[in-house]
């Protein structure tokens, strides 16, 4: 009479489908920085987090929300929004030392020129070295937000100067 279990309970973060361990293992081993992307439905988060044995170290955080308190009048969770938190993330990392990085957009589908894309070409636009293919990015009349409005193209330009002015 057996005593043990016959199946082995998986990990408490992969039972919630939160984690991939595998896919996370894979970019731990390159030993650089993750840019990691989550996205909502209502804004997107964009971070730089180095790893550490006792724990990941979170080095630049820049959420689309927090484009509000810095004059941005559109909504937080488009494609030009997260352009912008990505950009804001790699200044304030490239601030902190941090010069290069591998994206990580954990259990979110790679949909070329979606949300997660959009933050990576505005961390790139902004100086941080992550290797990527051009072809995944979105048009640049969408991040910059012609399909919204003529009047967004405006916006996102001058929300770049803020965030610059911001970081020095």
């Amino acid at each position: 009479m057996s005593t043990s279990p016959t199946y082995k309970v998986k990990f408490r973060r992969r039972r919630e489908f939160k984690t991939d361990y595998r896919k996370r293992l894979a970019l731990l081993k390159s030993d650089k920085p993750r840019l990691v992307v989550r996205k909502t439905n209502n804004m997107t988060i964009v971070e730089v987090v180095s790893y550490k044995p006792a724990g990941d170290i979170v080095n630049a955080f820049f959420s689309s929300a927090s484009l509000k308190k810095k004059g941005w009048k559109g909504h937080t969770g488009n494609l030009p929004a997260a352009y912008l938190a990505g950009y804001a993330c790699a200044k304030m990392a490239l601030a902190a030392g941090v010069k290069q990085a591998v994206l990580d957009i954990g259990l979110t589908s790679p949909v070329h020129g979606s949300r997660p894309f959009a933050a990576l070409k505005g961390a790139i636009d902004a100086g941080m070295e992550i290797p990527c293919d051009a072809t995944v990015f979105p048009a640049a009349e969408r991040l910059n937000g012609k399909h919204i409005n003529g009047e967004m193209a405006k916006g996102v330009d001058e929300m770049k100067k803020v965030l610059v002015k911001g970081e020095q």
